[in-house]
Parts: structure tokens; C-alpha cells; sequence
């Protein structure tokens, strides 16, 4: 079997590569050793820059639909159990009320789409029945990945069917989307650096049929139990199923004890699966080496706090796919491929290091807790107020890092005019809109009421943001000249002119902007040869020296 890219692993990240590489008119073979997708709740939140993303594929309306109704609160709330009033709630709103507000919003701080609950249970049969029918795509099942090995021109890769029926495949690229344990990650011998086995826990997936309504006050995506067990209640996307952390790693009737002494609902449960789970933060020192590319859990592990695992590899496999496009389509130039490593290494450590501070912010509300918060009694009064205080503080930022989320930029790249002056801060908690080249572009409304975003072609897009701007037809004529795709959008809008900042902005095919100015540049080969890595960013280069003599300093 032959194919350009092929794909090890269809969790959502593969899938999402291998939808876009479709489209991208990419042949792909995406190869998953499970038949058919497990019901385990891996993951019940794709935010708001996924949700952008898959508003390109046409995929954000279905997924929607596919997950909690859009009036469901995002509350979360600390309580001692659901019997009582909750000690503390933080309010967020229902993805229905995040898009009136987005609807509403006109100064670039809010996403096009809001995030959406939504379990990986649900997520990955609708990705897979888009695979299934994107041209280009082929989808076997069934089919584990066993050796591989490179040469100059590709990837052999030895794979065994459900059958035990062992086959080889032929490759330009292939990319392992298989999970922590990867195959692909281990068959390179790229080692996971950082904090591995901080803690385990049991996650197990419960179902009750009432849970939603039973509770007598405004319900919450996610509870945290003050027992100290440090119990974790984390809803479904059909609120008839939930996920119970626990540290009991009993029996089911231990486990059904200890969910009913939580809970302290007078409920039904059924017990559907128990899976242990260890808490790590890690990133792969490499995310490719020659031929092969790794994405997703395969290269960062991250505390689910934060929810910064699965949409990390989301933004992975939105980084890579039209990387491996222009590359094997022959527009890409030789730093357009490693430029991936060098973006997406920078934002994987970025994010393990925010779930890194959504964790601790639990843990110091927790480190408050005594077994007496429970009495009528001083003390017990006293710790009250202390975990309400302190929760009330650090539990916002396992909910609230919409500038992790939003704001990943890439600061320094191969594949990005950087321009010099300051940067906005990079806050965890707030999204500070800049369409500095690096950094995705804001979401703003046209005065026709479109947003900006469903305007971009699938390639390179030149936004020109004023009749009366330069025609930069230097630009033009050196973008087409690389073969890459490329289309021109022309909106004369004051509004939009202001908020941007300049005349022209060069998109790329992920939103991000990488070049901008008033007038086309002096160099205008240049420019398009950089932004389709066919020559590196002076900036990078410049940064890269710098790196390497900090590190000989050190040394």
C-alpha cells in the first residue's frame, strides 16, 4: 500500500489532520488498532479556538448539535456534597450565551465561536464518519502500527490487521496521533521530559439518569468535593453521564459507596467502566525527526486542569496539515515542515506549564480544608470561610485561561515576518487581541454582519483593510509566483483598519498572521519566500544565534 501521509492513531487528533489533509487534496491513510471507537470520557471540552477551527471544516454547527444542548451552564462549584448549598460557584456562560455575547462584542476580545461540552465519546464517531467520507481520506481499523523504519525518500511502515494479516506501508510522511504511549514516539526514541507520575487517580464513568435535575440548586459542569478523598464530579455532554475522580481504587461496591456518600443524592447510579489514570506534565524533547511527525498526547501530557490536552493536539493538527500540504505539493520551501517543531514544541510547553498553574491553583484551596469544615463549631466555621476565600481565588484559574487558550502566538519562527518592538503580556487569564505577525487573528464583525474569519480562503490570504491602500501587487505577484495558495480579500472598513493597525496583513492558512504593513515591502520576494519557508525569518535566525549563546554561556 502506498500513500502520502499516513496517519497512526484516529483519536480526534488524528482525525482532524487527516480531514483537513484531505481536503487539503492530501492523499492520506489514517490507521487506528481498535475497531471501534471506546466509550471512555477522555475529554468533555473543545474551547473556543478549537471550536474557530472547526468552523473552517464546516464541523463547529454539527458538533454542537452532536454535544450538550447549547442552554447547559458551564457553572463549576465547590461543595461538601450535592445535599448541600454549594460553598462556592463560579457562574459561566451557556455556549448558548457565549455566542449572543460574541455576537454582540466588537472590540476583538471574544472568540467567533465559544467553547462547547462535548465528550470525546461523541466527538470522535462524527470525526470519523467525516473522515470516512472526505476525498483523499482512507480510514482502516483494526490495524496496528507494529516497526517502521526511513530512508531518504519516506517511511516503510509494518502494520498487523485484526486478522493477524501483516502488511507493509509506503509513505512521504507518516504522523503518530497514537496517544501517550505512542508507538511512533518510542520507535524514534524521543524521550517525554519534564514531570511524569505526579499523582493517580481512578476516573470512573458513571451513569444517572437524573443527575441534571435532581440537584435543588442551578446545576454545574464540574464539582469539587471538599472529603478527603478530593472527589472530582465532571458531567457529560448528555447530562446523563458523569465522570467520578476518585482515590478509592476498591471494588465496585466500595466505589458505588463512596460515590453515594459523595454525592449524597438519593439517586440511582450504574457503574459503566473504571480506568486508573496518572497525573503527568511532559512534552517530547523532538516532534519529528526526518520523515516522521508527532502530534497530540504523543508528544505533550499534560493535568486535564485546564483543559489543555486534546485542544493543544487540535492546534497541532491545524499547525501541521497545511505544513505537509505545501511540502508535499511542492509550494513549501525546506524550513516550511521543521517549522512545526519549532512552533508547537514552544506552545506545548507553554500549555503544560498552564495546566501546570491550573493544577497548583486546586491544590491551594485544598491544602485549606480540614475534616472539621463540616461541623457547627468555630472551628469548622473558620475553615468554611478559609476554603470559600481561597477557592473563590484559585479555583478560577483551572476555568478561566482564556489567554492560554486564545493568545498562543508564535513569537519566534522560520515562517513569520516578526516585526520588532513589545509584545502585549501573555496573561493566562486575559485575551489580548494584537495581529503582531505570529499571532492568530482576532475575530471581528463585518457591517454586514459576517465575521471576518468565513471571508479567509483555505491558503494564504492578503487582507487589504482599505480601497485606497497600497495594491501591493509586488506581494501579489511574488505570492503566486510560489504556487502556494493564495487568494486577495479587500474590505474597506475604518473600524476594522483602526482595530488591526494597518493597510495590509498576510494570513496564513492557520489564521495567523504573518506579515503586515502599510504598503507592500521593499522586498517583496522575500516576504514570500519566508512565509512559505523557502528562506528563513532574519528574526528567527537572529534568535536562534541567541539561544545558542545563552546556552554556552550557561554552560
Amino acid at each position: 500500500m502506498e500513500t502520502q501521509v499516513l496517519v497512526v492513531g484516529a483519536g480526534p487528533v488524528g482525525l482532524t489532520l487527516a480531514i483537513d489533509l484531505g481536503r487539503r487534496g492530501v492523499r492520506c491513510l489514517l490507521i487506528e488498532e481498535q475497531t471501534q471507537p471506546r466509550k471512555l470520557p477522555k475529554m468533555e471540552r473543545v474551547n473556543a479556538r478549537s471550536m474557530e477551527m472547526y468552523r473552517r471544516l464546516g464541523l463547529a454547527e454539527p458538533i454542537r448539535k452532536a454535544g450538550a444542548p447549547d442552554t447547559a451552564r458551564m457553572d463549576s462549584m465547590i461543595t461538601t456534597t450535592m445535599a448541600e448549598a454549594p460553598l462556592v460557584r463560579l457562574v459561566y456562560p451557556s455556549a448558548g450565551e457565549a455566542k449572543r455575547a460574541s455576537a454582540e462584542c466588537r472590540d476583538g476580545t471574544l472568540p467567533l465561536e465559544p467553547a462547547h461540552l462535548v465528550s470525546q465519546y461523541t466527538l470522535e464517531p462524527l470525526l470519523m464518519a467525516e473522515a470516512r467520507k472526505t476525498p483523499n481520506v482512507t480510514v482502516i481499523t483494526g490495524c496496528g502500527l507494529r516497526t517502521f523504519s526511513q530512508d531518504d525518500e519516506g517511511v516503510t511502515a509494518n502494520v498487523e490487521h485484526a486478522n493477524g494479516k501483516q502488511e507493509s506501508i509506503r509513505a512521504a510522511y507518516m504522523v503518530g496521533t497514537d496517544g501517550g504511549r505512542s508507538t511512533v514516539r518510542k520507535g524514534l526514541g524521543i524521550p517525554l521530559v519534564g514531570d511524569g507520575g505526579l499523582a493517580k487517580k481512578n476516573q470512573v464513568f458513571v451513569r444517572s439518569d437524573k443527575i441534571w435535575e435532581a440537584y435543588q440548586y442551578p446545576q454545574a459542569r464540574m464539582i469539587f468535593f471538599t472529603n478527603e478523598d478530593q472527589s472530582i464530579l465532571s458531567l457529560q455532554d448528555s447530562l446523563r453521564h458523569f465522570v467520578f475522580h476518585t482515590s478509592c481504587w476498591g471494588d465496585h461496591n466500595e466505589l458505588m459507596q463512596v460515590i453515594r456518600k459523595t454525592i449524597a443524592l438519593p439517586l440511582d447510579y450504574e457503574i459503566l467502566s473504571t480506568t486508573g489514570w496518572t497525573l503527568h506534565l511532559l512534552v517530547a524533547e523532538r516532534y519529528m525527526d526526518k520523515h516522521v511527525l508527532l502530534a497530540g498526547d504523543s508528544v505533550h501530557l499534560v493535568i486535564p486542569t485546564g483543559g489543555l490536552g486534546l485542544n493543544t493536539g487540535i492546534g497541532d493538527a491545524f499547525d501541521l496539515s497545511w505544513k505537509l500540504a505545501g511540502t508535499l505539493q511542492g509550494w513549501g520551501g525546506p524550513h516550511l515542515l521543521p517549522s512545526y517543531e519549532i512552533e508547537r514544541h514552544a506552545i506545548g510547553e507553554r500549555n503544560k506549564e498552564g495546566s501546570r498553574y491550573a493544577a497548583q491553583g486546586q491544590m491551594t484551596w485544598r491544602a485549606t480544608v480540614r475534616p472539621s469544615i463540616t461541623e457547627d463549631t468555630p472551628e469548622g466555621r473558620g475553615v468554611k470561610a478559609a476554603v470559600i476565600r481561597t477557592s473563590n481565588i484559585e479555583q478560577r484559574k483551572t476555568h478561566e485561561q482564556v489567554g492560554t487558550e486564545q493568545g498562543y502566538r508564535y513569537e519566534s519562527s522560520p515562517v513569520i515576518c516578526s516585526e520588532g518592538g513589545v509584545w502585549p503580556p501573555d496573561v493566562k487569564e486575559v485575551y489580548i487581541p494584537t495581529s503582531r505577525p505570529g499571532a492568530r487573528l482576532p475575530h471581528m464583525w463585518l457591517s454586514d454582519g459576517n465575521a471576518l474569519q468565513d471571508r479567509l480562503g483555505d491558503g494564504y490570504t492578503l487582507l487589504k483593510l482599505r480601497n485606497d491602500a497600497d495594491e501591493a501587487s509586488m506581494l501579489v505577484d511574488a505570492m503566486r509566483a510560489t504556487g502556494a495558495p493564495f487568494n486577495i480579500v479587500a474590505i474597506d472598513e475604518p473600524r476594522l483598519r483602526e482595530f488591526y493597525g494597518r493597510d495590509l496583513l498576510l494570513l496564513r492558512p492557520d489564521m495567523h498572521v504573518c506579515w503586515r504593513g502599510d504598503r507592500a515591502p521593499a522586498d517583496a520576494g522575500l516576504v514570500a519566500r519566508i512565509v512559505t519557508g523557502r528562506h528563513a525569518s532574519p528574526s528567527w535566525s537572529e534568535d536562534k544565534a541567541r539561544a545558542a549563546d545563552q546556552k554556552a554561556f550557561a554552560w
